[in-house]
């Protein structure tokens, strides 16, 4: 066990506890504890759109995922993940920041009424829990192995855990954005120092680069068959049009000091973060290059632990601090942001409406009571779904709010035909394709990815739905009026 490592790592969790008690100084209202009061500059909504993407899947599951398989196998996340934030820019951001909202499920109330506005928050929360139980469970492998196995993956959960909710339930966004702030600075600095290192432990960026094209790991279109494109498109969009719909993201819009930044900074974020997570990849790759077949059996195997076991085996104290110091940073922006967005959801758009009438403080309060109960049950989650690969956790969140949330918000900012019974049938419509397309209920998921089937479903229910009425509506006009005796 490296004391002197752990001595640094303990002191920057305490540093960041300091900014959350700081910033909760500065708490008034909801509008302060959610979104910040509207008032960030460019360069931190770039750093906390950009911290919410790079996590534990960015650091420890992607770089797996590119090595196994090359680019191709990483369309999802970071390509996917980048390009959602770009869109976010280009076609949300502007339009929802006028609107003045404090969540994404005021929309759907705004737009279609409170059953939708209930019903897709209901999705949007449930989506939160493999996202933010990947954090944790890398949180729990972190200590664990900071530890050399003396605290168990379990311990380490909820170490961790603690670790992350005790500033958010203080300071709220506020403190997730000065944290966000502060945690980039050190894994950009941390993760490009370790990529040149790591480098020259292969023998240089050469060595490196002339590996991967050795291994075809540039190959990025699957092969020319229907299932395969399918499987591709249907991985692109999961998260490309599925973490559209989500509260974090919004958050990261409404927390601007105004429509342009706002725009920006999310385009911004979206481009940095695709570029800056080729850096673990490199560092993955230079591993291989360095531990040969033992880092491939790693990768296959047991892949979250490929670059702990690179650095704390082959590199100086120094380095395990910026490695640890950045890996931390990673996992502490996205899981503060991932925990504080459901939380705030649950309580404007569904305890609001089983509770009417609550003051500002009360929600202020149920906000940071229902984190703290969020937080244990996304413990348990992971606890319980230990050994599930994070990458796969994280993938997995986003096709509830593909299927059930983006159609209707995408239509009720772009069509003005859009109607709440078509965003009725198509929440149902695609949440039903979708699960028809699980493997505990056929096997057509083999042959064509069940949450693109999902998204053309919804699709069509919110056109047939809207649609539909209206057509029968004029059509039994245009009859009356033939029907009826002319003077």
């Amino acid at each position: 066990m490296n004391t002197t490592l752990i001595v640094f790592v303990v002191l920057y969790l305490l540093g960041t506890l300091g900014i959350g008690v700081w910033a909760g100084t500065r708490i008034k209202n909801t509008a302060d504890f959610a979104i910040a009061g509207r008032s960030l500059p460019l360069i931190m909504v770039i750093t906390t759109t950009f911290a919410t993407w790079f996590g534990a899947e960015t650091v420890m599951g992607i770089p797996a995922k590119f090595v196994q398989g090359g680019l191709g196998a990483i369309i999802e996340d970071p390509f996917g993940a980048g390009l959602c934030l770009v869109f976010v820019g280009l076609f949300f951001a502007a339009k929802l920041y006028q609107k003045n909202l404090l969540t994404i499920g005021d929309f759907y109330r705004q737009r279609y009424g409170k059953g939708v506005e209930i019903f897709c928050s209901l999705a949007i929360i449930l989506s939160y829990l493999g996202w933010v139980a990947a954090q944790v469970t890398a949180l729990g492998l972190v200590f664990n192995i900071l530890t050399n196995g003396a605290m168990s993956a379990e311990m380490g959960m909820i170490v961790g855990l603690m670790a992350v909710l005790v500033y958010v339930v203080i300071g709220g966004f506020l403190a997730v954005a000065w944290t966000d702030f502060i945690q980039m600075i050190v894994l950009v600095i941390g993760l490009s120092v370790i990529a040149v290192f790591s480098a020259d432990l292969a023998g240089g960026a050469g060595v490196v680069l002339d590996l991967a094209a050795k291994k075809d790991l540039g190959k990025f279109f699957p092969e020319p068959t229907f299932t395969q494109i399918a499987m591709f498109l249907g991985a692109a969009l999961t998260m490309m049009l599925g973490s559209i719909p989500q509260q974090d993201v919004f958050q990261r819009v409404m927390s601007a000091k105004d429509a342009k930044t706002a725009k920006r900074g999310a385009m911004i974020g979206g481009f940095s973060y695709i570029a800056f997570a080729f850096v673990p990849m490199f560092i993955v790759l230079s591993a291989v290059a360095v531990m040969g077949d033992k880092a491939l059996d790693l990768a296959q195997n047991d892949y979250q632990r490929v670059l702990p076991t690179f650095i704390m085996g082959h590199m100086p104290l120094l380095m395990q601090i910026l490695f640890f110091g950045a890996l931390l940073s990673a996992i502490k922006s996205t899981s503060s942001a991932t925990l504080l967005a459901p939380t705030t959801s649950f309580v404007e758009n569904i305890l609001k409406q089983i509770r009417p009438g609550m003051s500002d403080r009360q929600q202020l309060v149920a906000m940071r009571i229902t984190l703290v109960i969020f937080a244990f049950c996304v413990l348990a989650y992971s606890i319980a779904l230990q050994g599930t690969p994070i990458y796969e956790l994280v993938s997995a969140a986003y096709q509830v709010t593909l299927v059930a949330a983006f159609v209707p918000l995408a239509f009720g900012l772009y069509w003005k035909r859009a109607t709440t019974q078509g965003a009725v049938f198509s929440i149902f419509a695609g949440i039903a394709v979708w699960v028809a397309f699980f493997p505990q209920v056929t096997t057509w998921g083999e042959r064509f990815p069940g949450q693109l089937a999902g998204l053309i479903a919804a699709l069509t229910g919110m056109l047939v739905g809207s649609l539909l009425p209206q057509w029968l509506t004029n059509r039994h006009e245009h009859v009356s009026h033939h029907l009826q005796p002319h003077p």
